[in-house]
This record gives structure tokens, C-alpha cells and sequence, in this order.
């Protein structure tokens, strides 16, 4: 019988109480969207499927509709175990009211489990989340009240501990890809990365789920090359074809972003990325650019020849623009967590995407990479920083965000480069000439006592030997056995009135307390 049947049919393969694997990333990255709209159209119809639980290593959604938007109806979802929840605020507020059951794991931690779960091992035992929010004594991650369970473990191996993430049947994984032929073999050709496709569609699989794949070509049989199926149809039930499947939300296919550019269409194309990246570049200069000058710096100051590094979002986008307008890529290997290796980096909703890569992995190997210590330097942003140097980016204001890879990234890269501003909302700065001045305080503190939620473990941190770096428009810390430590100042700043009164907790402050270079702060 053939596999391959309308989203509508497809959807009506989910029963109430199924676990439901998805994958995907903001800005539709390998998001099954048709399929995710024809599950809630059932819902909104028949008021079927009931009390789902449903699990997504990354952010999937655009905000408003897309993505986990769609499943974001209460009683459609009893559960969710989101990797990160920014890109549905629908099921954010579902959580923030208890409406939901509400957890998180590291993005790297839900790739490596489900194909754990494939394999039929008795779940994932990593070093992962020992001493965060997904560390049993410290939140197990639970994100709301309704929240009961822990997702992991504390188990001791050798004298050593560890987290073991505990196991579960996936009834249905909805994953995407490029094409299927007659047959059900799956390609990923034209996609814009691998993700965790394939590690969600082995844990369907082997739990005897239903593993529904959304495509947007089928082919004739025999098309494929052997090389070319990322999913053999033996572990494929259903698929649904999609003509109008784009690259992301807004670009309806571009071979840049499938990787699929050699030759001279290569070269000009990555002159073009060089171009607009040049441009980012000369945009108003504001502390942005700043803190991405002074954190480049730390890129190269690794005792390495040619370090491996990864981005995070917000201020570390400026540090990937400005290494790509200097033209320094060749000097570093520049990684992302969805398994992605060079290519000029996307921002904003676009993250996850890169222009002309040169490889693209699964995303659970790329986490493997970054788990076994193959990091050099993780360049990551912060939501909240304490005294003992731990960092919060998973739960601000009360609202579940998710860590995303953050805690995979931040715990395993020999170095850390946190950037950021040191507070927020209605902060007015001055610079460009040299100087940082601040002009108005801001209301919100990020440096604080103690965090709202534990997503890089100070402590845990020196236990690692890692070099944490903590840098602000305003100054520059560093983690030390001491406690965090000031070592740096901005040229035109106060250090009492615009860095210890603006603080929570008062650092250690470095007998040699340098100023930093002023270049950092020139427009030109």
C-alpha cells in the first residue's frame, strides 16, 4: 500500500494521549508546517487529539501562528518538554498558567534521548545539566506548578555523577524533508540542515509509533542514491507531500541554504554574503558593536591556531557579523548546535541558518562533538548573572523561555564568552567617540544575588576548569575561585555609579583593574 496520504490523514493517525515527537527551528527551519496546521484543524474541529505530550529539541514557530503555535490549545497538550518556548508565546502563557505541564531540556539532551530511545538504552546518561534547572535538585525541569515529574537522575558511575534522562515511547514523530521516492526513502537534499530528523524518526520506530514525514517533492522510484536516504523507508508510515514547502517562512527555496552552491555560483554568492555583512557592520554604531569588539578579541585568544567556536543569540550575532566583515573566518571553525559548519550565519528569526556551509550534520552528532570537549570557545548571551557566577537565559520574568543548546554549548566549550548589557530596560547610552557614557539608568538589574533559574553553573563551571568570561558594555568580569571578579573597565565610565550601585551583589574588584581599549568604542 502506498504511503503517502493527504495532512489531513495523516493527522488522524494521532490518538488521544500520544507522545509526539516534532523538530524544527524558528523561522521554519525543516518545520512540517502543513502537517502542523492539519493536526490543528482536527483539534479545532473534532476536538481530537486530546492530551498530547509533545516534545521539540529547538524553538519552532514564528510568534503568532506557525510552528508550536499550532498545538498551543488547551486540552490538544497536556504536556510539553520544549527545548525552547520564545517562538510560541500562546504556549508560554499556557504554561505561565498552569494549563499545561511545563519542562525543559537542553536541545542537545532531547536529540541524543530520542536516539537513545531508538536504540532501545536505558535513556541518555550525560554529564549535561548537573547542576542546572534539569539537575533533579535544582528543578529537574519543571517550569510551572503543574509541573511533577523529573526528567532525569542523579546517578553515581565510577565515583563520578551523572544524569541519567529517563526513557519514553514516542507513538509519532512529524519530521520534514526534501523528497520521498515511491518506495518511502527520505532525502534531506534541499533542506537548510539535518536537525534531529532522523533520531526522532528511529524513536518512533522503535517504541512501534507512527513516523510522518512532510516532503515536498515525490519522486519516482529508484531516484534516490543510496547516499542520498537520510530515512530508509523501513521506519517511514506515512507521507505527506507539500508543493508549497519553503526553506523558512519567507525565502521559497534558496540552494545557498541548502549548501547546494559549487563552482562560480558559490564564489558569488559568498561575495554577497561578504557585502551585506560589511554593511551590517557600518549600521549605527551602538554598545552592541561594542561589546561583539571586545569579545572578538577572545575568539583568537585561545592558544589555539584555528579554535572552534559557537554563537549563541542576541549580542554574539554582532560578534559572527563582525568576524565575517573582518573577513576572519578562515582563522576559526565556526559551528552552530543544528549541526552546521561554516557559511555566513543568520540572525533574528532566521538563527539556525547559514548561507554556503561547508558540512551539515545531524544535530545529534554536532552535540556528541560539543559533549565529548570537541569546543573551543562558545560565544552566548545572558539573561541574568550572580555572585556566584551562574547564568540564567531559561526563565525570565516568570516566563519559560528554554535553553535551547545553551546549556549543551555553555557547559562543554573549554571557554565561555558570555556578552551582553549589564542592565535593562530604559537604559540611554552614548558611544562612538572612544567613550561609554551612560545617560539614564535602567530599570532592570541583570546582575543579581542570586538567579531565577540555573542554566550555567558557576560553581559547576570552576569545578570544569573552564574560563568564563562575563563581558558588558560597561566593564568586563571573569569567574574566579573567589567569586566573580571585575577586571576591566569602559573608558568613560564611573565604576561606582554605572557598575557596583547598578549590581545586586558587589564583585571582587581586580587590584589591576584595566580600562578597556578605546578602539572598542569608535564609530569609525
Amino acid at each position: 500500500m502506498s504511503k503517502f496520504m493527504t495532512a489531513a490523514e495523516a493527522a488522524n493517525l494521532i490518538k488521544d494521549g500520544d507522545t509526539v515527537g516534532l523538530m524544527g527551528g524558528g523561522g521554519g527551519l525543516m518545520e512540517a508546517t502543513h502537517v502542523f496546521e492539519a493536526v490543528q484543524a482536527r483539534y479545532l474541529s473534532t476536538q481530537q487529539p486530546r492530551n498530547l505530550t509533545v516534545m521539540h529539541a529547538l524553538g519552532i514557530g514564528d510568534k503568532k501562528t506557525k510552528g508550536m503555535n499550532c498545538f498551543a490549545h488547551e486540552g490538544l497538550v497536556k504536556k510539553v518538554i520544549g527545548g525552547h518556548w520564545v517562538w510560541s508565546p500562546a504556549m508560554q502563557q499556557l504554561a505561565l498558567s498552569n494549563k499545561i505541564e511545563a519542562y525543559i531540556l537542553p536541545g542537545g539532551v532531547s536529540s541524543q534521548l530520542m536516539r537513545e530511545i531508538g536504540a532501545g538504552r536505558p535513556g541518555l546518561i550525560s554529564h549535561i545539566g548537573l547542576g542546572t534547572v534539569c539537575d533533579p535538585r535544582f528543578g529537574g525541569g519543571r517550569m510551572n506548578d503543574a509541573a511533577h515529574e523529573d526528567l532525569a537522575e542523579v546517578i553515581t558511575i565510577a565515583g563520578r555523577e551523572w544524569l541519567r534522562y529517563k526513557p519514553f515511547p514516542i507513538h509519532v514523530a512529524i519530521v520534514r524533508a526534501s523528497a520521498a521516492d515511491e518506495d518511502g526513502n527520505i532525502s534531506f537534499e534541499h533542506e537548510a540542515a539535518n536537525l534531529d530528523a532522523q533520531s526522532l524518526a528511529l524513536a518512533a520506530r522503535n517504541s512501534g509509533g507512527t513516523v510522518i514525514v512532510q516532503v515536498k517533492e515525490r519522486l519516482p522510484k529508484g531516484s534516490l542514491k543510496a547516499r542520498e536516504v537520510r530515512i530508509p523507508s523501513a521506519w517511514v508510515d506515512a507521507i505527506v507531500v507539500d508543493p508549497d514547502q519553503q526553506t523558512s517562512y519567507a525565502i521559497p527555496f534558496d540552494p545557498a541554504f541548502s549548501g547546494e552552491l559549487t563552482g562560480a555560483a558559490r564564489a558569488a554568492s559568498e561575495a554577497e554574503d561578504h557585502a551585506r555583512e560589511v554593511a551590517a557592520t557600518q549600521e549605527a554604531f551602538s554598545e552592541r558593536q561594542a561589546v561583539a569588539r571586545r569579545a572578538a578579541v577572545e575568539l583568537f585568544n585561545t592558544g589555539k591556531a584555528r579554535p572552534v567556536i559557537n554563537y549563541g543569540v542576541g549580542v554574539p550575532d554582532a560578534v559572527a557579523k563582525l568576524i565575517a566583515a573582518r573577513n576572519e573566518q578562515h582563522r576559526i571553525y565556526q559551528t552552530i548546535e543544528h549541526g552546521t559548519y561554516g557559511g555566513t550565519l543568520m540572525d533574528g528569526v532566521l538563527f539556525g541558518y547559514a548561507r554556503n556551509a561547508t558540512a551539515m550534520l545531524d544535530a545529534a552528532t554536532q552535540f556528541d562533538f560539543y559533549g565529548g570537549g570537541g569546543l573551543d570557545v562558545a560565544c552566548l548571551g545572558f539573561g541574568e548573572l550572580d555572585e556566584e557566577g551562574s547564568v540564567n537565559v531559561s526563565r525570565l520574568g516568570g516566563v519559560t523561555v528554554g535553553p535551547g543548546g545553551f546549556i549543551d554549548i555553555a557547559q562543554n566549550a573549554k571557554k565561555v564568552v558570555f556578552c551582553g548589557t549589564l542592565a535593562a530596560k530604559g537604559v540611554k547610552l552614548a558611544t562612538g567617540d572612544g567613550q561609554m557614557r551612560v545617560l539614564q539608568q535602567g530599570a532592570v538589574q541583570k546582575l543579581v544575588k542570586r538567579v531565577d533559574q540555573i542554566t550555567f553553573s558557576g560553581p559547576q563551571g570552576l569545578v570544569r576548569g573552564q574560563e568564563v568570561l562575563y563581558l558588558t558594555e560597561r566593564g568586563s568580569f571573569r569567574l574566579t575561585p573567589a567569586g566573580v571578579e571585575l577586571f576591566e573597565i569602559a573608558p568613560g565610565i564611573d565604576l561606582q555609579r554605572d557598575i557596583l550601585d547598578q549590581m545586586a551583589f558587589t564583585p571582587r574588584v581586580a587590584a589591576d583593574l584595566k580600562v578597556m581599549d578605546a578602539t572598542h568604542f569608535l564609530a569609525a
